[in-house]
């Protein structure tokens, strides 16, 4: 939106001489007084007219243009207040109003997505930062608007904005993905991690535990908690307190806080552990993602490698599997016990794996992606790093399909032809060529 300016004043409003007063003929000195008297009173009153017309003017650009230089920030008025009541309205029996963080990142589109289509109301929120393309961002915004999902561009650091939406709409739940995702970028910026995955998890919990009723919360943990633990497959009750990267340390750490302000303030936690989730409006950063791209480019493409050479292994976990494993969390998730910060009893905090159960080794997804691209992979093997990767993930998900519900039920082979089909369809490619 363009930005308003204040108009100029005419100059005409401003008198060039003092207002004359008619006062009695009187001693030289007293005339000279009722004259600065006069001047100076006319002055003060058209100096306040200008504060009052200035304040005036101020506030209806606020009231009218969020955007504007003299409202700094890009949320609230009328007509934001109304999308957010509009997006948050549950549309079925026993549904529920959802406040969805990280919104136009990949696992959140699809949860969004999801929750939207069987009736219960959804709020985003995400900053749309450039960690990766914002177009992209920008791009499953769009899915989202129109499917009837209203995201609000904004920080989950920024109080203020939590605190707004919280006073709108009684969320009943949370779904907390919003965080600074990756390994290895952990070694470039360290401080985004700490920024997102631990001050603003911090800062929503404050919020949800003020809020009255306080919500219950669901957030993403990661399966690189289990860090540098060799016993396989990975189970809950596994030690985690070996991360092997910055990001593992930071996803730990917000096991540890969510813990507290669950004993202290009786909000009921659910953290769910993902593995490697990939699929269609996934994360170019993801190696199956530059895998499709280098291909179809004919760049060639560096495998990792272990030790004495053993292959990399994962569990690669579609994203609608994930999705299943998100909505069977909050639709148990038991009630927060707290009221305006308050702790009135014991509340629910559980963490579950969400993973795929059969770990792939990455030349076995070359070899998949090769297949359905109908392309050869120019592939340049070296040792891994020492840049936080682990060498291989593979969950125990027995907890999580007693409790929730959870069968994951699309393999790597069937999962990455989907997604395939939508990488060729979203950057038109065809046949290894971009189309024009």
């Amino acid at each position: 939106m363009k930005e308003r300016t204040m108009p100029s004043l005419d100059e005409d409003l401003f008198p060039s001489t003092p207002g004359k007063v008619k006062i009695e003929r009187t001693h030289t000195m007293n005339r000279q007084f009722y004259r600065c008297f006069a001047s100076t009173s006319t002055m003060f009153l058209w100096a306040l007219f200008l504060i009052a017309l200035t304040a005036s003017y101020l506030s209806f650009q606020s009231f009218v243009d969020p955007r504007s230089r003299y409202f700094t920030a890009s949320w609230g008025g009328i007509q934001w207040e109304k999308q957010v009541r509009t997006s948050a309205q549950i549309r079925r029996s026993g549904g529920m109003s959802v406040l969805v963080t990280g919104a136009a990142g990949f696992v959140g589109t699809h949860v969004s997505l999801a929750l939207k289509k069987r009736g219960d109301g959804v709020v985003g929120i995400d900053n749309f930062n450039n960690y990766y393309d914002p177009s992209l961002k920008k791009a499953r915004n769009s899915l989202l608007i129109n499917h009837g999902v209203f995201v609000v561009e904004g920080d989950i650091n920024d109080s203020r904005l939590l605190a707004k939406l919280f006073d709108i709409v009684a969320f009943t739940h949370v779904m907390h993905l919003a965080a600074q995702a990756g390994v290895r970028y952990a070694m470039e910026n360290p401080g985004s991690y700490v920024h997102s995955n631990i001050a603003g998890l911090v800062n929503l919990l404050e919020s949800c535990k003020s809020a009255n009723p306080q919500p219950a919360i669901v957030w993403a943990s990661s399966s690189s908690v289990y860090g540098l633990n060799e016993k396989v497959p990975f189970s809950e009750s596994d030690r985690t307190d070996q991360p092997a990267s910055l990001y593992a340390a930071t996803k730990k750490a917000g096991e540890e806080i969510t813990h507290t302000y669950n004993h202290i303030y009786g909000l009921s936690i659910t953290g769910l552990r993902f593995f490697t989730v990939y699929g269609p409006w996934g994360r170019p950063d993801m190696a199956y993602f530059s895998f499709t791209r280098n291909i179809l480019q004919g760049k060639p493409i560096t495998v990792y490698r272990g030790k004495n050479g053993v292959d990399l292994a994962r569990d690669f976990t579609y994203v609608d599997d994930i999705v299943k494993g998100c909505l069977g969390s909050l639709d148990t998730a038991g009630k927060s016990t707290g009221t305006g910060g308050k702790k009135r009893g014991p509340a629910p905090y559980r963490i579950f794996n969400l993973g795929n159960t059969s770990p792939v080794t990455v030349p076995t997804l070359v070899g998949i992606l090769e297949r359905h691209l109908k392309m050869k992979a120019k592939k340049k093997v070296v040792d891994m790093p020492g840049n936080g990767d682990v060498p291989f993930t593979h969950a125990n998900v027995s907890l999580a399909r007693r409790e929730l519900g959870y069968k994951p039920t699309t393999d790597l082979q069937t999962g990455l032809k989907k997604f395939v089909r939508w990488y060729l369809s979203y950057y038109g490619y065809n046949h290894g060529k971009p189309v024009n």
